[in-house]
């Protein structure tokens, strides 16, 4: 009977196991919900501020972005990782992690720092690299105005030189069970490259297009940076969604499994305790 009580010990533990990763299943696809809708929202205004900044660059002599296209000789990057305060989202993490990981590698000969945005990037990288800042926080409220202020400081970094290369690593999200690691470079800007043609009409600017191009970069940055984590927030909650239905499904399964095992074991412990009346009842006639 010892036997039959710890089955039942185990099968009441998976159906308490089960009901958790069911209710965090129907949490995270709540939340996935909202977290989809403002990035699809926010997307065609990214590529759109994307697009008037390459038609405006496409017109104008010169190098035009000053401070934030000044190419350095590469000595001390910033890495800058996007993942989560919490775990159980599958591979989410892990993922973002590994990459950071292969691009301190690949600068292995310069001085290489992380700036983490998400509890889970800040205490696995810290262990074996160097974190000069981390901006956990930003998750309790994530809106535009406070991601702008993490833009600015990244782009103070650069600026002032203090670093000559920032890169960006996130997930991007796809679908709910599909997240694609992204590595884009921050600072300094990338020339502007694009198979569309440019749209040259005759507009009149006011103020001057430098002006605007000057007024539209650090926009594109914060944009660029509230997109990555926009769509690193999205991704989390499909990632979880979908661990926690996978979760939900083996605890299931193993229940089921341990309801079989339960009753072959009773039915073998009574079977055995009949056999044994009928034997001692068989020995007191005898």
């Amino acid at each position: 009977m010892a036997n039959l009580k710890e089955i039942r010990n185990r099968i009441t533990s998976v159906s308490s196991t089960m009901q958790i990763t069911s209710a965090m299943k129907m949490v995270s696809a709540a939340k996935l919900k909202k977290a989809q809708d403002a990035i699809t929202a926010m997307r065609p205004y990214a590529e759109k501020l994307t697009e008037l900044l390459q038609n405006l660059s496409a017109t104008l002599d010169g190098d035009i972005g000053g401070e934030f296209t000044t190419q350095r000789e590469v000595k001390k990057v910033l890495i800058v990782v996007v993942t989560s305060n919490r775990g159980l989202a599958g591979a989410f993490n892990t993922n973002a992690i590994k990459e950071a990981k292969n691009r301190a590698a690949f600068y292995a000969d310069k001085q290489v720092d992380i700036f983490a945005i998400g509890k889970k990037g800040n205490d696995v990288l810290s262990k074996t690299l160097s974190v000069v800042d981390n901006q956990s926080a930003i998750f309790d409220d994530l809106t535009f105005d406070n991601v702008a202020l993490i833009s600015d400081l990244l782009t103070q970094k650069f600026v002032s030189g203090e670093y000559d290369k920032i890169e960006l690593i996130y997930n991007q999200f796809k679908n709910a069970a599909t997240q694609i690691v992204q590595t884009e470079q921050f600072l300094p800007l990338a020339p502007i490259k694009s198979d569309k043609p440019v749209s040259t009409g005759d507009y009149i600017f006011e103020p001057s297009k430098e002006e605007i191009v000057m007024t539209l970069i650090p926009k594109s940055l914060k944009t660029q940076l509230y997109k990555g984590i926009r769509d690193s927030f999205a991704s989390e909650h499909g990632a979880r969604m979908t661990a926690m239905h996978k979760a939900t499904d083996n605890a299931t399964e193993l229940r089921n499994q341990l309801k079989l095992t339960y009753n072959k074991a009773r039915q073998a412990s009574i079977t055995n305790e009949i056999l044994e009346i009928v034997g001692g009842a068989e020995a007191l006639n005898g």
